[in-house]
């Protein structure tokens, strides 16, 4: 009974159009009212004591480091020096997308300001010299998708306050799926790419190529500054963020000069906007993860999963279908607040080790910004490269199969994120 008021309450809140936010809040009221023990004061302290956590810092300045890479030009770097690299290959210009993607997965951690950037600079290149727009778009926002699993991640860092997980761990985790899917990209753009009939650019020279690396290396030296300071243990994730953020401002406006101070008043509302709005979610949904818990949803979820309780992969395929089909119709962030706490008991049960679910969670919920009709970087695709949606959903399907059978192969084979794991955090 717990788990149809959590349910209808959740469901019924958002079918009237309450936003997400404010449906987890009255989700956990109606909780409250079902147990008997309604308290607007326990209310309140739960959802102060949500957003009152030192490791969501890093949310507000990952996202600003985002914005100041974008406007400092570190992406458009980044890029270029892709291009050097790839670009004169058959289908140069989806290689560029994939490298670029990479790259650039290691410095915003948000896939939609990741997706935004490369299709605002990659398609119109795309479209000049005469590849398939559709398909391009496709590739673009499967690409997008790979920065909730390459470190620095907001999603990783959501999850890990939620589910009381290291942080500094899930990024090491991230490292290594995160490559494979950028190799299952690589392997389907090869595949389909053949029919692009565009010609081939002229291989860059060795000087070309040295003239885009030095140009770039200062964009370069972002992610191996963080992911280097954590992996030796100088900051944490929250003070790596702050890092993050203070660099791309300084390289954009001492080093390559882009970044004006008439941009900084726009920038940071925009990082404050999103920032907030995923700090709001996050607080209202710790109401709802403490009724969770009171109510012992988690054991009910455990009796209807009873006869996969015992096999620690069956489980996991099942939880990820489900987070599969219901990130079709919730957003990322979302996703994560209000299942983690219904997960979590499951997985630690089962005996699952948390920072493995987590790299399979999160790579789970970010397909789920692929798949209509939420499809969130779907929408920021079509925008940019004014695209119609059907196109772009039927091109990035083969995109979407291959990032589901890497997703397949590390539930198969968990030893491709734990092994290294232990050997980034030095064990």
């Amino acid at each position: 009974m717990m788990l149809t008021v959590f349910l209808g309450s959740l469901l019924g809140s958002m079918a009237i159009g309450a936003p997400v936010a404010i449906a987890l809040m009255i989700c956990g009221v109606a909780l409250m009212l079902y147990l008997d023990m309604f308290d607007a004061q326990i209310l309140a302290q739960n959802l102060i004591g949500g957003a009152d956590n030192f490791p969501l810092m890093a949310v507000p300045f990952f996202m600003l480091a985002g914005e100041l890479m974008n406007a400092g030009g570190l992406s458009r770097r980044i890029i270029n020096l892709a291009v050097a690299m790839v670009g004169h290959k058959r289908g140069g210009l989806g290689y560029v997308t994939i490298v670029a993607a990479l790259i650039m997965a290691s410095i915003s951690g948000s896939a939609v300001a990741d997706t935004a950037a490369l299709a605002a600079i990659l398609i119109p290149m795309m479209r000049k010299v005469g590849y398939n727009v559709p398909r391009a778009a496709g590739l673009i926002a499967a690409g997008g998708i790979i920065a909730p699993i390459i470190p620095p991640s907001i999603g990783f860092v959501v999850f890990g306050v939620a589910a009381g997980v290291s942080i500094t761990q899930l990024f090491m985790a991230g490292i290594v799926p995160g490559i494979l899917m950028a190799v299952s990209l690589t392997v389907t753009w090869w595949l389909i790419a053949g029919d692009e009939p565009v010609a081939r650019a002229e291989k860059a020279s060795g000087a070309e190529i040295g003239r885009a690396l030095w140009d770039g290396v200062w964009a370069l030296g972002m992610p191996l500054l963080i992911v280097g300071g954590m992996r030796m243990g100088v900051f944490t994730p929250t003070e790596a963020a702050v890092v993050a953020a203070v660099y791309a401002g300084f390289v954009g406006g001492f080093i390559y000069r882009e970044l004006k101070l008439s941009q900084m008043r726009e920038i940071m509302l925009s990082a404050l906007k999103t920032s907030a709005a995923v700090m709001f979610l996050v607080a209202a949904a710790m109401v709802s993860a403490w009724l969770i818990t009171i109510a012992d949803i988690p054991g009910e979820v455990a009796q209807l999963l009873g006869p996969v309780m015992d096999s620690p992969t069956l489980l996991l395929l099942v939880m990820v279908l489900l987070v599969l089909v219901i990130g079709m119709v919730l957003d990322f962030i979302p996703t994560i607040l209000i299942l983690t706490p219904v997960f979590m008991p499951l997985v630690k049960q089962a005996g699952i080790n948390p920072v493995y679910f987590g790299v399979l969670f999160i790579m789970a919920t970010a397909i789920g910004l692929l798949t209509p009709p939420v499809g969130t970087v779907i929408n920021v695709t079509c925008a940019v490269s004014r695209t119609p949606m059907e196109q772009v959903i039927r091109n990035v399907l083969p995109f979407l199969l291959s990032q589901v059978l890497v997703l397949g192969l590390l539930i198969l084979v968990p030893e491709l994120v734990t092994v290294p794991t232990n050997w980034f955090m030095g064990r």
